[in-house]
């Protein structure tokens, strides 16, 4: 028979068990053929690739059709069988599809690509139940209703919390209300809105040429000591280009590909793209293509006049660009690991981790030279045995680098778009005897965790002493008002911290558009308040935009005369908006918050004690 491909719109199981009457329908539209009962399908997932054939076995499965209903209004009609162009309502999938899939009478039937939303699933949110009695019948239920909403994410964070995470207000509302009476029928506990931020550094990209000098010179470092003296950890940091940065984060699924890791994300996004992949060609020409041209523009923006110094800055790039060790949090992020100047070498008994610029190798920016780390300089066996012990320690280099990327000192959350360079130097062991460096080994802990820790507290200091800065997400909001609620509109704007980008009146129309950028941690509530205050005359869309540093150092502390005269010595200084939130994300964590215990210890507070 002709091939039957459907695409499954919805993601629905027969999760009955004996204890419901309620069971999970597959919403599909049938493309060619036609469909019916009892009839031996093929599902298959958006990453099948018919021409691979064994190494993509585990994205289909054969599955037989139950029963199929035609879905007319509220109700279902059974029918036998079903054509090309019918929309239809299919039993028996449940097992085999977790958000979307095709269903093909052949393996040799390339698969639809996942459904494509326009946004994201943002608001999240942690979930228990009240009981933690209770905890399995919650986990069914988050099983289940991740099945049956194809939007709907389900996660598990570090600390062990559930989270749940929807598109917005309204959709939250409905996945618990689905959770407690439906799914997992349990009382729960949902904590306050989770809002994810990133952390950066204060840098002006007007003074790159500086900054790249600085980085190539060694002259402003970080220096730890791993506990048993050995290793000595020079670290530098410098925030890279905007472009560069955007370019690194919106690519991180074809990097995934490069690197040959698959996060979560990646996969989703596979899926979701398909065969753009395919069609791409060479992932590596096509990032290495975006980083150039995002370099050249920005350098273009910001230096127009001068071609001279363009051309240096462009050329300091281009040297920079072959030394990139690795990527960072989860190797597949927007921090940049780049390998330290072979040049700087030192004169005394210690030996450089030179590390390895394999990324710049795979991106296409350096020929494909093998590895330069040799130990053929080395004259002795003690010098021997160091540049072993160097080239061992490469991947330790890189594991502290991605913890540092991962937890940054602000309030433990992933840095974005900086760029590192470690200069690690190990020496000789003081040891004389076997049993002196078992000792030592001992009560030190092993050398390779002593390199990471100390890797990872340089990175975190670098970034504390170089004006720390809070980096969060925005939403681009379109309001429409008419003119006489544009006062109580504003005033929503303004107590949101929402920055106005432009305001115009539409031709034929009473009616005014407004376009602003509001803070993702300030829109929980913001349409509610926004009807409330202009009578439901105003309506506003939100759409996840982009990240934006916060400019307010969360550190302040009054230096210059001005700000010594305004806030005197400091003590009276109440925080800002950066520390505020630095706050709220490390009083939620658990992590330690510098706050005043008492806050009126100059006054008398004389209470009633009624006996």
């Amino acid at each position: 028979p002709p091939p039957q491909a459907g695409e499954v719109v919805g993601s629905f199981g027969e999760e009955g068990e004996g204890e419901s009457d309620e069971c999970f329908l597959a919403f599909a539209r049938i493309f060619s053929g036609v469909l019916s009962v009892g009839q031996r399908v093929f599902v298959i997932s958006a990453l099948y690739d018919p021409l691979k054939g064994e190494s993509t076995q585990k994205h289909i499965q054969e599955a037989e059709l139950k029963s199929m209903y035609l879905m007319m209004g509220q109700g279902l009609k059974v029918v036998k069988s079903a054509k090309a162009g019918d929309v239809v309502a299919i039993r028996g999938l449940g097992q085999y599809i977790l958000k979307s899939a095709t269903l093909s009478s052949t393996r040799n039937c390339w698969p639809f690509s996942s459904m494509a939303f326009q946004v994201a699933p943002i608001l999240r949110v942690a979930i228990e139940p009240s009981d933690p009695a209770d905890m399995g019948a919650l986990l069914k239920g988050l099983r289940l209703l991740n099945r049956a909403d194809p939007f709907v994410e389900v996660t598990v964070s570090a600390r062990g919390e559930h989270v749940l995470a929807a598109a917005g207000e309204v959709h939250l509302e409905r996945c618990i209300k689905d959770l407690k009476d439906r799914f997992a029928k349990v009382s729960l506990e949902v904590s306050p809105p989770l809002v994810s931020y990133k952390e950066t550094i204060e840098g002006e990209v007007s003074n790159m040429l500086e900054n790249l000098k600085v980085l190539s010179k060694n002259l402003d470092y970080v220096e730890k000591t791993t506990p048993n003296g050995r290793c000595i950890v020079r670290v530098q940091v410098m925030k890279l280009l905007p472009s560069l940065t955007k370019v690194l984060d919106e690519s991180a699924d074809i990097l995934g590909d490069i690197i040959g890791i698959m996060s979560g994300q990646t996969v989703k996004s596979l899926e979701t793209q398909g065969t753009n992949i395919l069609e791409i060609g060479n992932p590596a020409e096509v990032i290495k293509k975006r980083i150039m041209d995002a370099i050249e523009s920005d350098i273009l923006c910001r230096i127009e006049n001068d071609e001279d110094h363009a051309e240096k800055c462009r050329l300091k790039w281009l040297k920079l660009l072959r030394r990139i060790w690795a990527l960072g949090p989860s190797y597949i992020g927007a921090n940049v690991l780049f390998t330290p100047d072979i040049k700087a070498e030192s004169s005394d008994s210690s030996v450089l981790i030179r590390g390895f610029s394999q990324l710049s190798e795979r991106l296409g920016f350096v020929a494909d030279s093998g590895n330069s780390n040799s130990v053929s300089e080395a004259s002795s066996n003690e010098s021997q045995v160091l540049y072993m012990d160097a080239k061992r320690l490469e991947s330790n280099v890189i594991t502290g680098f991605q913890l540092a990327t991962s937890a940054g000192p602000l309030c433990d959350e992933p840095m974005w778009g900086l760029a590192f360079v470690i200069e690690a130097r190990i020496t000789p062991s003081t040891g004389h005897d076997e049993s002196e460096t078992h000792q030592q080994s001992d009560q030190y802990g092993i050398f390779a965790g002593q390199v990471i820790a100390t890797v990872k507290d340089a990175c975190r200091t670098a970034v504390l002493k170089n004006k720390p800065r809070l980096v969060e997400a925005m939403y681009f909001c379109e309001l429409n008002t008419p003119t006489e609620f544009l006062g109580p509109m504003y005033g929503v704007l303004s107590r949101r911290r929402a920055r106005i980008l432009k305001e115009e009146m539409q031709e034929g129309s009473p009616l005014f558009t407004v376009h602003a950028y509001v803070p993702v941690s300030e829109s929980f509530g913001f349409t509610d308040e926004l009807r409330s205050r202009t009578s439901g005359a105003a309506s506003a869309i939100l759409v996840l935009s982009h990240w934006e540093a916060l400019l307010e150092d969360p550190f302040f502390v009054p230096k210059t005369e001005e700000e010594i005269e305004e806030f005197g010595d400091g003590s009276s200084v109440l925080p800002n908006t950066a520390r505020k939130l630095i706050d709220t994300v490390r009083r939620r964590k658990g992590l330690h918050v510098e706050e005043k215990v008492v806050q009126h210890g100059t006054k008398q507070r004389t209470l009633a004690r009624k006996v």
